[in-house]
């Protein structure tokens, strides 16, 4: 039987503070190339409510074990994590004034005097221990170009080129000098290996300050790249109206559509593979029993569609075509079959890149192979040559989808074969970027 107890939900078992790190964690594997599925977002969160977030190790093991599909994706893991997840808290400075008496601090101050300007403000700060602000450490990347950073392997080199920034190598120099200044005052062996040893600690703590500062930014830097930028509305302008600036952002944000396209019908895909639950079929089931035990009953699972695409390449709808071309075969692992033709003045099947290449790549071939042509487009004269040797690629549950903007130069449109395809299909979708008359 089914008792009546109530289900609570479990308290998260993670700090507030660490969702929006996970999430930019997520954003900023997906800008370094790791595959990440909505779904597989969603079992990395539940991993983590479940295991918790206070053992670094477990906490770890969970988001890669549910994030990471593939074994050459371990290493980006691995760079990037501790770029979110290490303490951001800088590293302890130490103070002279801890380890020198009131006399041998006149005695530093005194030698610290010989040295002017700049080199004297790192000399006093590395001896007193001081840390550079938040506002320090944003003009320093500032400098080095930090927010152009995307990769975590870059994080050394940047903090190296921050200490340069900060005159660190002449530093090191003015310290020589220092220490000989010092033993010409008479400051005793023991008491400069101190002196020497906090400095030396005070230097490295400053080089992972600045470390730290550079793994941050490129992580942020990263999750930012991963996210869809607010631009111009560029779906909804005129293809012919776009420079060749505003196309290549039209081709990111397509292939960002694919890519969420993608998880949300793999997503579905997975949920389905055993169907829905049938609760009418159950209740049914189940009555021959007076309710007890209940047999579940589910609906059949969907089988993944099968599409058919017949694309205009002409000069007027070349643009739209590669979006569509790109869009359609980026979701290729999620449909059962594709298809695609492409016509101008006559019929071709252009399947076959596809089969070979990488989306993009073949899409650039396919339009170099059929260049366009201008007062050419023969629709009627397309379809006719359809019908003829390619009508095995349609059946019950194939999805034909037509795009062109419906200029035929005159000719016979051939309406008739049009609805012998729409009759063998499931469906048929004719796409038109032309704005409405």
């Amino acid at each position: 039987m089914i008792g009546n107890r109530t289900n609570t939900p479990a308290a998260t078992r993670y700090p507030p503070s660490a969702k929006p790190r996970i999430i930019d964690f997520i954003a900023g594997l997906r800008a370094a190339g790791v595959r990440i599925s909505i779904a597989e977002s969603a079992d990395a969160f539940r991993a983590v409510d479940l295991l918790g977030a206070q053992d670094r190790d477990t906490f770890r093991v969970s988001l890669r074990t549910t994030l990471v599909k593939e074994p050459a994706d371990v290493p980006t893991f691995e760079q990037l994590f501790p770029l979110y997840f290490d303490s951001d808290a800088p590293p302890p400075m130490m103070s002279a004034s801890d380890e020198l008496t009131p006399e041998e601090m006149d005695m530093l101050a005194e030698a610290i005097r010989q040295f002017t300007g700049r080199l004297r403000e790192m000399l006093q700060r590395l001896l007193s221990g001081e840390q550079l602000t938040s506002e320090e450490l944003e003009q320093l990347g500032q400098l080095v170009g930090l927010k152009q950073a995307d990769h975590p392997a870059l994080s050394q080199w940047m903090a190296q080129r921050m200490m340069r920034a900060l005159g660190v190598p002449q530093v090191r120099d003015a310290l020589e000098d220092l220490w000989e200044v010092l033993n010409k005052l008479g400051m005793d062996r023991q008491t400069l290996d101190r002196l020497q040893q906090l400095v030396q600690g005070n230097m490295d703590a400053l080089e992972e300050q600045l470390e730290r500062f550079a793994g941050s930014s490129i992580a942020r830097n990263m999750a930012e790249a991963g996210r869809p930028e607010a631009g111009p509305d560029l779906m909804n302008r005129p293809f012919r109206h776009l420079t060749d600036t505003e196309a290549e952002e039209l081709r990111k944000q397509v292939r960002r559509l694919a890519a969420q396209l993608r998880s949300r019908l793999a997503l579905r895909q997975k949920r389905g593979k055993t169907g829905m639950l049938d609760a009418k079929a159950t209740i049914r089931a189940s009555l021959r029993y007076g309710g007890v035990p209940i047999e579940l009953r589910h609906k059949h699972r969907r089988l993944k569609p099968k599409l058919a695409l017949i694309c205009d390449v002409s000069t007027s709808m070349r643009h739209c075509a590669e979006f569509m071309l790109t869009l359609i075969y980026d979701l290729q692992d999620q449909v059962g079959r594709a298809r695609s033709f492409a016509f101008i003045g006559d019929m071709e099947e252009i399947s076959g890149p596809f089969s070979e290449l990488p989306t993009q790549r073949a899409v650039e071939q396919v339009l170099t192979q059929l260049p366009p042509g201008y007062y050419s487009t023969d629709l009627g004269n397309s379809l006719d040559t359809f019908s003829k040797r390619f009508m095995d690629a349609i059946d019950h549950r194939t999805t034909v989808i037509v795009l062109g903007d419906g200029r035929n130069n005159y000719n016979d449109p051939r309406t008739d074969l049009l609805e012998e395809i729409k009759r063998r299909s499931r469906r048929i979708i004719w796409l038109n970027p032309e704005p409405p008359t």
